[in-house]
């Protein structure tokens, strides 16, 4: 699948300034339907009634792979608000006992699912998030409305939201999850995507979001397919506007040497008073290598997991 557009990281000298211009902008009211301000309505009471104008009708129609044999994976179906959606599961290790689940949800924008769910990338770019599956974590892979031919278009992180549900609601459902301890992780526009799940839900027990950005309007025009004219588009898919609207642990991740959306990180935290909400830059690594160093780590996380309320370092 195609990686994040280059635009979306921080190798523009002058993203800092261009994430706070985009959510000053977001907020200052230009459109008369832009709320003012994220501290008076949750993302989800800002998304009633609301319906996204999409300009550009994209949809990735590359044909779903199935996964090999030894792979550990099996190709699934989860009931989406659009239609049935695939997915890949991985199975359980020991038959007859329940385990911690986790959503992850790759980067790029054709919102596809593919090899790279079964094939180890180096540990400079690693997208195959194989660590979970390797500590017992049952891990799944799905596809999003636009993607592998699935009705709907790209939204770019509008509708996403929902089929993260759906999907959600398909694990809980597995005789051999723990429905008490599933997670939601992803990277790069997967980490956006996260990001606005988190603002929208309490089902999950913990959020991970690698690499996302402080507005999906951060992408740039030419990876938009919404009606970026209007102000409120861009405020809706704006994670560093709703951070309030989190009520379940989460992290927000990134790899502090450049190329990265560090800067987005940093925004965020600055602007955050959610002490739900946490920060954590890993020196030394960029943007995609971060990845293979952080993906470890949440596992530990999630394996000791053990109490009433997700704890995590820092906490």
């Amino acid at each position: 699948m195609t990686e994040l557009n280059v635009r979306s990281v921080a190798s523009r000298k002058s993203l800092g300034a261009a994430i706070a211009a985009a959510v000053l902008i977001a907020m200052s009211g230009c459109q008369t339907s832009t709320p003012a301000s994220s501290s008076d309505q949750t993302l989800t009471q800002a998304r009633a009634g609301f319906t996204t104008n999409l300009v550009s009708k994209v949809k990735d129609n590359d044909p779903l792979e199935k996964p090999p044999a030894g792979s550990g994976l099996k190709l699934v179906y989860y009931q989406d608000p659009l239609g049935k959606f695939p997915a890949y599961v991985s199975l359980p290790k020991v038959p007859g006992k329940r385990y911690p689940a986790i959503i992850w949800i790759t980067g790029g924008f054709d919102s596809s699912i593919g090899d790279n769910s079964w094939t180890r990338g180096t540990p400079d770019n690693d997208q195959s998030a194989m660590a979970f599956r390797e500590h017992g974590i049952v891990t799944m892979y799905p596809s999003l409305r636009g993607g592998n031919n699935n009705p709907g278009y790209h939204e770019i992180c509008y509708g996403e939201v929902n089929d993260v549900l759906a999907a959600g609601r398909y694990l809980a459902s597995l005789p051999y999850v723990d429905r008490s301890r599933i997670y939601l992780g992803g990277h790069s526009t997967g980490g956006t995507l996260a990001l606005l799940t988190s603002e929208s839900t309490s089902g999950f027990r913990a959020v991970f979001s690698l690499g996302p950005v402080a507005s999906v309007a951060n992408y740039g025009n030419d990876s938009l397919t919404y009606d970026y004219s209007n102000q409120q588009e861009s405020v809706l898919r704006s994670p560093a506007l709703f951070l309030n609207s989190v009520t379940t642990p989460t992290w927000i991740i990134e790899g502090a040497d450049e190329s990265s959306n560090i800067s987005s990180l940093n925004y965020m935290q600055k602007e955050n008073t959610n002490p739900l909400v946490h920060f954590m830059p890993v020196p030394g690594k960029d943007h995609f290598s971060e990845i293979s160093v952080t993906t470890p780590k949440l596992c530990s996380w999630i394996l000791n997991d053990k109490g009433t309320q997700f704890v995590g370092p820092g906490t």
